[in-house]
């Protein structure tokens, strides 16, 4: 499994990143937990993404912490500033990101964090008081590395240009939607995905990106059609003709490697031109060993672009 240096975090991390927002993953839940997590340590994995919003979730990834006495080897990313179920309201500011981190904090039972995103963004809200927030928690020990998930690119570069200009760290990392299936709209208000400009911006600056739904909600498993619109979600946000064609290119490759299409879309995640991280949300083992198989999955630029409809030369003519 290949392992990517994040700056500011002490271990590199490793490319599949074990997701947590599982309604499963729950403190009620724990020999379900102790299972997955388990298995993935054990596969190689050793970095976990949770956030302030999953219920339950960062108090169960503390828990198996604890009980394994393995913080030293494990990479923990967590995020806040996301707005309340009971209160929808933006919570960016400098106020609910100081509490949100010492929540976190809290329930994962541990000292630090060694990534801190912003799970949401404010536009109304200035870069400063936000950068200046985390830059305290920097200084604070709290937070090793801060990012920002959701995002837009325009927002990330202000942030990024205030800390510059202001001697202070800015994010070192992003984590918005991305995948081989393209979104018409987002998955939820307020979801931001990476579109070309946001890829070529990370290409440009090589900064780590952490795509979340990096699987598209399961879109390439098989278990979706044209015809099937019985999940009006993945209707909503994945069912067009350019999907449907990504995924009947990623069905040919993947016979061609003898692979699912579904691993393919993984690895088309983690084969970009800057460095890229793939959040995974298996809910068995066996589709976590799934998704480690398929990220050592090998794809040549070719392959990408024709994946990702950039050419319609068959890469079939060229055996």
């Amino acid at each position: 499994m290949k392992r990517i240096q994040i700056p500011g975090v002490q271990l590199a991390s490793t490319q599949l990143v074990m997701g947590t927002g599982g309604d499963a993953y729950h403190p009620d839940h724990m020999d379900h937990v102790t299972r997955l997590s388990d298995a993935y340590f054990e596969l190689g994995g050793n970095t976990f993404d949770s956030a302030h919003q999953y219920e339950g979730s960062e108090e169960a990834l503390g828990r198996w912490l604890e009980k394994r006495n393995i913080r030293d080897r494990v990479v923990i990313l967590t995020k806040g500033a996301h707005p309340d179920d009971g209160n929808p309201g933006p919570r960016v500011s400098a106020k609910y990101i100081k509490e949100d981190l010492m929540d976190s904090l809290d329930r994962l039972r541990i000292k630090y964090v060694d990534m801190y995103a912003l799970h949401r963004d404010d536009v109304t809200v200035p870069v400063g008081e936000v950068i200046e927030t985390l830059n305290q928690a920097l200084r604070d020990g709290h937070v090793r590395t801060i990012g920002a998930s959701n995002w837009t690119l325009s927002r990330v570069m202000e942030a990024n240009q205030y800390a510059a200009d202001n001697n202070l760290k800015g994010f070192a990392f992003t984590s918005p939607n991305f995948s081989l299936a393209k979104p018409l709209e987002p998955h939820w208000p307020g979801c931001v995905s990476a579109d070309e400009s946001f890829c070529r911006w990370h290409e440009n600056n090589q900064i780590p990106l952490l795509a979340w739904s990096s699987q598209a909600g399961g879109f390439f498993s098989g278990r979706f059609s044209p015809d099937n619109r019985d999940n009006e979600d993945m209707v909503r946000v994945y069912y067009s003709d350019e999907n449907w064609e990504r995924l009947k290119r990623a069905r040919q490759l993947a016979g061609k490697k003898d692979v699912t299409p579904i691993q393919i879309a993984l690895a088309y995640v983690l084969h970009q031109r800057f460095p890229t991280f793939a959040l995974i949300g298996p809910e068995k083992v066996e589709e976590m060993k799934s998704s480690f198989a398929g990220a050592e999955i090998a794809l040549s630029p070719t392959e990408l672009a024709w994946l990702d409809l950039k050419t319609n030369d068959s890469i079939f003519d060229k055996e």
